[in-house]
């Protein structure tokens, strides 16, 4: 089976017989790939009235378990956004009735930033719906194969999950 990848690499190395194109044999299809996801992400969030921003910001409290909170520090950490991206998506959250703010008992200039009833909803019925469409992306392939491919992006991502800073 043909993809328009090998059409591309097909293209290079005809035009440019000089490069070593094989990185694009896989690195175009995970790019490919990651935009059918996003669409696919999207979709199973509109859904369920969320932003795709949203979702992380939900998902991240939901996974820290019951009460469901986590200082603002750490949702910058898990989510990868600034301070001030941070703080807007809080207030935005809020005025939703999402999240709530509460003071943090271990430090009296602190907050904490509390999934609502509201948002362990919304987060739990998107995440349910992402894992639909996720499914029917991976749905070519074995359960073996799934885990293959796993373990090969793993191989691949880690080294920028663990850069210091």
């Amino acid at each position: 089976m043909e993809d328009e990848v090998d059409r591309l690499v097909a293209a290079w190395r005809r035009e440019r017989p000089d490069l070593d194109v094989e990185p694009l044999e896989v690195l175009s299809r995970v790019s490919r790939l990651a935009r059918h996801l996003d669409r696919a992400r999207r979709l199973a969030f509109a859904e369920h009235a969320l932003e795709p921003w949203e979702f992380d910001v939900l998902t991240a409290l939901r996974r820290a378990g019951n009460p469901y909170q986590l200082s603002p520090g750490q949702l910058l950490t898990q989510t990868l956004v600034t301070s001030g991206t941070m703080t807007n998506r809080i207030d935005r959250l809020t005025k939703k009735g999402l999240v709530e703010r509460l003071p943090d008992p271990s430090d009296r200039r602190g907050v904490l930033v509390r999934l609502t009833a509201e948002g362990q909803d919304r987060a739990d019925q998107a995440l349910a719906g992402l894992l639909d469409q996720e499914r029917a992306i991976l749905a070519e392939l074995s359960r073996g194969q799934r885990g293959e491919l796993a373990g090969l992006l793993r191989q691949l991502t880690a080294p920028f999950d663990n850069i210091p800073g």
